[in-house]
């Protein structure tokens, strides 16, 4: 299925989603967005000056990189 004017993008959702104050990691990116590159998608949001922190998450031995949105509730 091609994409759209109508569908947001990845980044356009990615970005909504981080916007309504919630984090979001790669396992999350890829179930509700089917992004399987989320450090991918959070560099394209951040060139243009969104303010988005990262931090490492550290799970039994998994470890990844979980983002949020600055100055967002």
């Amino acid at each position: 299925m091609l994409k759209n004017r109508n569908t947001p993008s990845q980044c356009e959702r990615i970005l909504i989603h981080l916007q309504t104050g919630k984090s979001i990691n790669p396992d999350q990116a890829s179930n509700l967005y089917g992004c399987f590159r989320l450090s991918a998608r959070i560099y394209d949001l951040k060139k243009p000056g969104f303010d988005i922190d990262s931090r490492l998450v550290h799970e039994n031995v998994i470890q990844y990189a979980e983002y949020s949105m600055r100055g967002v509730n």
